[in-house]
């Protein structure tokens, strides 16, 4: 069969197949029941082009271009010409040369970070299950193309707008393009509508499939389907994080100081006579040397490391940024299965309610598992069931299934309509709650048998029966059941579980385990991995609660069970609102709406399609070891970006009025503006390496959150005090030295670069710098690179050219006297202000904790 040279949508998309026969609709794609062939639909892939709305390629010119966006570097560019075009070339070409070079450093960070995102991006895309040629496989969703004949099933994302062919009780979530909440039911016949809600015989990408399942054509691909053209008209850049805001926010800090530096140095200039160029060529200069200029490089580099090495701990993130974001994690809500615990589910015996073995009843309740005579099923627990019936009889024996409900997450039930031989039968099984409550007599031993099975910590599903004549499950409502016993499940838990539950707590993480499962099941699981802090809440008891008294009951809660999708998601809003930060990990349909409401929605690679595009982490390998490597990783980057945050509000900040102030009484400028680039430059390619450092222990067991009146306060100390070594300097060189416009230049910019390298140690940690904590090897080796740079360059070729000239022996032991002074006198500030930050949070916490206390007994508000 050979598809049709044109594949346009319809000026309407959507509408047209709808409103046509389905047979006609293959027909009109040049497909059919069976499918493209092979051939045919590389054809029309090479055509049409890939079903993807985005591209990962990174554009190299893309990244170049974004390094211009700073006002202050296009600014001083133009100047540089302006001063190259009167005649001073010589600092017009070092002034270039270090632009180009401080350009070039954050477009390879930048570049780098990008083509990582990228890769994460590629390796986390989602498959379509296709016929193709008669035979169904598994594809790429970027390989479909219009004429593929898809399966939809129910928790996949609809992978392209599609034509429906046969429905099973086909229901698709198209909140997302509707903003409808209520699933829209779905069917083969052909319907006349105007809008996408009313096209009941269409199904569109990117929407979900809440129940039931189906066959469909594709009619539409990438940028031709309806979110194709919603997705055109959207500014879909991603909302921006705390995390990125803080950054916002300190940038802004000193772009502001930095302003103020600028206009202050250019009045002075003017009163003092001095050429117009050469002041504002200065005080750009300065607006440069305080504006954390490779701030981005510093975070992207911190960010793409992390991801890699998360990678490789089979963690994949959809954003560079939901690293940091994992970072803040102090709440983490777990399912159960295959978390807590292996994950392999099997079948251990059936009994009656008086608790006899009863093995019919396992051919009974596999029977109603869809597909289960050709060895298919729908879930753990039924593939264990269909093993079972497979040792007791052969699956040809099963009953015939004539009608099938699957499990729903409300009634906590699924049922079937079975061909027995004394006629129709219907079949529920369930929750033990739900299918007892469904019974019109419970014998009294059924209770003790039930207990004793979920004591021991089984999973435990109830059997119930009834005679019918109905021909459809729907029309079984409200039939009365017999009570036929009990199926019983183990999952025992993970061996390395203990240890990751051990790990989290280390890093002040809460875990919360959410389940379906009976309580006595949690329990005996948790209490088995030593999870024994805290009490257990029913989804019963949730819905009695009211939000106003809902934070106080799960602050002391370790297990939801028996929970809805509503619940999970109320759970986690409100946790949330209690100012936590909420981590949920979850697999299935049911946890879509909470991996939504969470802070970082964590999900796993076989997951369904709609948990895992709820999700902004992905695992490859469903461990929570591997989410508190997650947790720690995020939050050692984040110390790290602090870290240099710090360098900059100080040794920045203090450099910078210490030249906006000699330049008010010196008779020269006290740097060359080449000077201030040149320092400023060796000095930020030095913390490119800050992403490999050390991070002290205490800042990875809590979560750090920005905190700029903490920064104020450190610029506000560490400026000061760097510019009072630098005047001292200044004293020195004028008063002692009797320098010149040359040697001062050459003096200050040694003792300003080593000083502004090395403090670096001190700042770096909150303790004692080698002798607690002691730097990476890479950040050592780049600061005392810088340092070497620093006392080398007065004496290299460049000197002349730099406007430097070598140093006396004398002056350079006094500028290592000053050095070394100054980081005594800075680690003696750091304790102090660290202490007294301390301090004043240490009442503000106690009142805290008083204020949740009282309120856990109704004598305050909570906060």
């Amino acid at each position: 069969m050979t598809a049709p040279s044109s594949l346009a949508a319809p000026s309407e998309p959507g509408e047209d197949w709808a409103a046509r026969p389905a047979a006609e609709v293959l027909a009109a794609l040049g497909s059919s029941p069976s499918g493209l062939p092979d051939a045919d639909a590389e054809d029309i892939r090479a055509r049409v082009g890939p079903n993807s709305l985005a591209a990962h390629r990174v554009s190299a010119w893309r990244v170049l271009g974004r390094q211009f966006r700073n006002a202050v570097l296009v600014l001083l560019l133009i100047t540089t010409v302006i001063a190259a075009a009167l005649g001073d070339t010589t600092d017009a070409a070092i002034i270039l040369v270090i632009l180009v070079a401080s350009v070039g450093l954050g477009f390879f960070d930048e570049y780098r970070a990008e083509r990582t995102t990228a890769r994460l991006r590629d390796a986390l895309g989602h498959t379509a299950v296709v016929v193709r040629g008669g035979s169904v496989r598994v594809v790429p969703l970027d390989a479909l193309v219009p004429g593929d004949v898809v399966e939809l099933t129910m928790g996949a994302l609809v992978p392209a707008d599609v034509r429906i062919l046969v429905s099973h009780d086909l229901e698709c979530d198209e909140s997302l393009l509707t903003g409808e909440s209520a699933p829209v039911t779905k069917t083969a016949e052909p319907v006349q509508a105007r809008s996408i809600a009313d096209r009941a015989s269409m199904a569109y990408m990117g929407t979900t499939v809440a129940a039931g399942a189906g066959t469909a054509v594709v009619t539409s691909t990438g940028h031709g389907t309806e979110l194709g053209r919603m997705a055109a008209s959207l500014d879909t850049a991603a909302p921006e994080t705390a995390f990125q805001a803080g950054l916002r926010h300190f940038s802004v800090l000193l772009m502001i100081v930095g302003a103020v530096l600028v206009v202050s140095i250019v009045v002075t200039g003017v009163l003092l006579h001095r050429s117009l160029l050469e002041s504002m060529l200065f005080a750009l200069a300065i607006a440069v040397g305080i504006t954390p200029q490779l701030l981005p490089a510093v975070v992207t580099t911190s960010l793409s490391a992390g991801a890699r090495r998360l990678a490789r701990q089979h963690v994949l993130v959809k954003r560079l940024v939901c690293i940091e974001d994992l970072g803040n994690i102090d709440v983490l809500v777990t399912d159960k299965t295959g978390t807590l615990t292996d994950g392999r589910i099997d079948f251990e015996r059936s009994i009656g309610p008086d608790g006899a073995d009863r093995p019919d009843l396992v051919v009974l309740a596999a029977a109603m598992t869809p597909d289960a005579a050709g060895g298919g099923s729908t879930g753990a627990l039924d593939t264990a069931l269909v093993r079972a019936a497979s040792r007791i009889l052969l699956a040809a024996a099963l009953p015939a299934l004539v009608d099938a409900t699957p499990f729903d997450h409300e009634r906590r039930t699924a049922a079937a309509l079975l061909a027995a031989a004394s006629g129709r039968l219907l079949v529920v099984k369930g929750a033990p709650e739900a299918v007892l409550a469904r019974c019109a007599e419970v014998p009294p031993e059924a209770a003790d048998t039930l207990a004793e099975l979920l004591h021991h910590g089984a999973r435990v599903l109830a059997v119930g029966s009834a005679p019918t004549t109905a021909t459809r499950c729907a029309d079984t409502e409200g039939l009365t059941l017999r009570l036929e016993g009990f199926l019983a499940f183990t999952d025992p838990p993970r061996t390395d579980a203990a240890a990751s539950l051990a790990r989290l707590h280390d890093l002040g993480v809460r875990v919360v385990i959410a389940t379906g499962d009976h309580p006595l099941v949690a329990q005996t699981v948790a209490d088995a991995l030593g999870l024994v802090d805290g009490g257990t809440l029913t989804g019963d008891d949730l819905d009695r609660i009211d939000d106003a008294s809902l934070p106080a009951a799960l602050a002391d809660t370790r297990i939801l069970a028996r929970v809805t999708p509503q619940q999970k998601a109320r759970a986690v809003r409100v946790l949330r609102k209690e100012g936590r930060t909420i981590g949920f990990l979850g697999d299935g349909v049911n946890d879509s709406l909470a991996l939504h409401e969470a802070d970082v929605g964590i999900s796993v690679d076989s997951a369904t399609d709609v948990a895992k595009n709820a999700a902004d982490v992905i695992l490859l390998e469903k461990d929570l070891g591997v989410i508190a490597a997650g947790i720690a990783e995020g939050r050692r980057i984040f110390a790290n970006t602090i870290k240099y945050v710090f360098m900059a509000a100080s040794s920045n900040f203090g450099n910078m009025i210490s030249a906006a102030a000699a330049s008010a009484f010196l008779p020269f400028l006290p740097m060359l503006p080449s000077q201030i680039l040149l320092s400023n430059l060796l000095y930020d390619a030095s913390q490119l390496s800050i992403a490999t450092d050390r991070v002290d222990a205490a800042a990875v067991r809590a979560p750090s959150r920005w905190d700029m009146g903490a920064v104020r306060r450190f610029m506000l100390v560490f400026g000061p005090l760097s510019s009072a070594f630098d005047l001292a300097m200044f004293a020195m060189l004028l008063g002692v030295f009797h320098a010149d416009a040359t040697l001062f230049h050459s003096g200050w910019f040694v003792e300003a670069l080593v000083t502004q390298a090395l403090v670096v140690l001190v700042i770096r940690t909150r303790v004692t710098p080698f002798f607690r904590s002691r730097p990476s090897t890479p950040l050592l080796l780049s600061l005392l690179a810088v340092v070497t740079a620093a006392v080398l360059l007065p004496y290299s070729p460049l000197a002349p050219v730099l406007g430097l000239e070598p140093l006396p022996v004398t002056l350079l032991a006094t500028i290592a006297l000053v050095v070394v002074l100054y980081l005594v006198v800075a680690e003696i500030a750091k304790w102090a202000l660290f202490r007294a930050d301390e301090a004043h949070r240490r009442p503000l916490h106690r009142r805290r904790r008083l204020i949740r206390s009282a309120a856990r007994f109704g004598l305050a508000a909570r906060p």
